[in-house]
Formats: C-alpha cells, sequence, structure tokens
C-alpha cells in the first residue's frame, strides 16, 4: 500500500455476536465494506480494475466464537475529525445485528500491518455439559506438564509435524466448568480453541468459546 495515499488511519475494536458467530472472516470483511460506505466515509480504495476499500482485518476469527475484541483498520483518501462517540454512534445505525463496537482511534499510517503484529489471544471455554473441576484441572495439568506436543497438519495438500507447545502460553481451569487461554495467533504459530480442547481430550463436550482479547507486539 502506498502510504503517500492515506491521510488517517483508524483503528476499530469490534466485536461478534449471535448471528454474526458463523460468518466467515472474508464476508465479515464484506460487511464492514458496506457498513462503511453506508456511513459515508472517505475510505481509500484499492487501484484496478477490481478496486476494494483498503482494509486490514488483525486475526481472522474462527467461526461459532464470539468477540468483543476484534481489531480492524481502515485507511481514510481525506482526513475527518475524529469524534469517537459520535463516529461509533454513525458506524452503528448501519451496521446489523451481532456487531458491536467498543473503541474507536487514530494511529499512525506507516505502522506494520496488524497480522505482522498479532502475538496471542486470550479465550475463556465454558462448558455447557457439566465438567468437574478434578477432570478439567487433570486436564490442564497434563498439557501444562509437556514439553512438547508434535501434531500433523495438513495445509493446503501439504503435510507438516509440528510440536504446538509452545503455541499453548497459559491455562487455567476455572469454576465453574471454564477454562481460560492464552493461544499464540498470527505468523508466529497458531492454535485455536477447538484444537485445545482436542488435545486434552475434551473435544466431545459442548461448550462456547469467546475470544476477550488480542496481543499485539509492541514496535
Amino acid at each position: 500500500m502506498s502510504q503517500s495515499l492515506v491521510a488517517q488511519r483508524l483503528r476499530i475494536t469490534f466485536g461478534k455476536a449471535g448471528a454474526l458467530l458463523y460468518t466467515s472472516s472474508l464476508d465479515v470483511a464484506k460487511i464492514w465494506e458496506r457498513v462503511l460506505r453506508r456511513a459515508q466515509l472517505p475510505i481509500l480504495y484499492t487501484q484496478g480494475f477490481n478496486t476494494r476499500p483498503r482494509l486490514q482485518l488483525a486475526m481472522p476469527l474462527p467461526l461459532g466464537i464470539s468477540s468483543d475484541c476484534e481489531i480492524l483498520d481502515i485507511f481514510l483518501r481525506e482526513r475527518i475529525e475524529l469524534d469517537a462517540a459520535e463516529l461509533r454512534s454513525q458506524l452503528l445505525q448501519v451496521a446489523p445485528q451481532g456487531l458491536s463496537i467498543s473503541a474507536i482511534c487514530e494511529v499512525a499510517p506507516r505502522q506494520p500491518s496488524l497480522h505482522a503484529r498479532i502475538e496471542s489471544a486470550d479465550y475463556r471455554v465454558r462448558f455447557l455439559d457439566p465438567v468437574s473441576q478434578e477432570r478439567l484441572q487433570t486436564a490442564v495439568d497434563h498439557v501444562l506438564q509437556r514439553d512438547e506436543i508434535i501434531i500433523d497438519r495438513m495445509r493446503k495438500r501439504k503435510r507438516s509435524v509440528m510440536d504446538v507447545r509452545p503455541f499453548i502460553i497459559q491455562l487455567c481451569a476455572e469454576q465453574p466448568s471454564a477454562l481460560s487461554a492464552r493461544l499464540a495467533v498470527g505468523e508466529r504459530g497458531n492454535l485455536r480453541p477447538d484444537q485445545l480442547l482436542e488435545l486434552m481430550g475434551l473435544q466431545d463436550c459442548y461448550y462456547r468459546a469467546h475470544r476477550a482479547k488480542l496481543h499485539l507486539r509492541r514496535e
């Protein structure tokens, strides 16, 4: 992206809930395109035949997981006077149900891409079928006490063998019937809550997962 064309870069922290839980990241980007167009913001567009608004989503959210910490950067071709509360209200008036906005701020146009700065994410898993505290703690201890956890993955028809133990940064059993976890995401590695539960032997339990925070690497 030519930074010389960027007049202003805004960062929006938003959430997904309700019907949007099963909306793909690609469709979420399209939803934001419609929202920003309806709000009549001076969005910067790509050049070429198939022009698109210049947006950056920090990290795809797995289907079925709610969140209130997703991050979107939008690039404007003209500066606007930023009144965060007013802009939030303006965007929510044209947003679909299930899309929430908790913060809007301005960031430097020349910052690295969001995807390059994402390091980890905090998740909370709540089991809807009761799971005993003893079973949860045993599963947590089993994972944390291992020096390595080797798994096979197929990505784009290629098989890879990797140690995902470094991707589990924090893991804790909570009451009642819940887990909190900080998992690696981004370019250095990625582990989803469903993959974690499979490693713990809890993949058959009925649960709800929520992403509570994304951690960015400091510049």
